[in-house]
């Protein structure tokens, strides 16, 4: 198991009121979520983000910070699991003009409606059964992706990971360390299947034998 970094300070939030997610959420408010359609992306903050767009600057910003840390060149590949529409992807190639970027996502929707000049770049695909040969990119990325999956399609996705990767990876899944981040996690979420605390994440990274960096997000 890697480190924790703390590099999504800037990382592009959507804003929202936990208590107004906590007053609407619904078990059909969740069946759309989960979906990860149009409803998600693109409609009303009870079904998810309620309009996911491209903020050029908070984005360019934060792959800034990521080229930077990992220290990545025009030779290198990277890999975004879960990348929407491309947003993150973009932000590494205007970073690193030549970078070969690689992405996938569950959501044919936001793969149809991403980034044109990033659509050649994206996929449809699946955490758990990566299309990618063996020790194929030099970073893997993915960013409140892994949490949407059971448990053991966790541990199955960050073995992915370990066998595509050539060793830097850095991943960001929900988990609390009080009380207090549990409640506001819960009442967050819609797509979430596994919201744990950080300690049962790290016993999940020791099990599937992740070896990456990592870091925790809680609204």
């Amino acid at each position: 198991m890697g480190k924790s970094l703390k590099l999504l300070e800037k990382y592009p939030k959507t804003s929202f009121n936990i208590e107004d997610r906590r007053r609407t959420k619904s078990a059909n408010n969740i069946l759309l979520a989960r979906q990860f359609g149009k409803d998600y992306f693109d409609g009303g903050k009870r079904h998810g983000y309620g309009g996911y767009v491209y903020r050029q600057s908070e984005w360019k910003s934060l792959g800034e910070k990521i080229c930077q840390h990992f220290q990545l060149t025009g030779e290198q590949t990277v890999l975004d699991i879960g990348c929407a529409k491309g947003f993150l992807l973009h932000a590494l190639s205007v970073c690193v003009p030549s970078i070969k970027v690689k992405g996938i996502d569950v959501s044919s929707y936001a793969i149809a409606n991403g980034l044109a000049q990033m659509k050649p770049h994206l996929q449809v695909g699946n955490a758990i059964n990566l299309p990618f040969p063996d020790n194929h990119f030099d970073l893997v990325l993915s960013f409140n992706t892994l949490h949407n999956l059971t448990q053991s399609s966790c541990v199955q996705a960050l073995k992915e990971i370990q066998r595509v990767g050539k060793g830097d990876s850095f991943i960001v899944v929900a988990a609390y360390q009080s009380t207090q981040q549990q409640v506001r996690l819960h009442d967050w979420n819609l797509t979430a299947k596994m919201i744990a605390h950080v300690q049962e994440w790290k016993a999940l990274f020791h099990k599937s034998g992740y070896t990456g960096d990592y870091d925790w997000f809680c609204p």
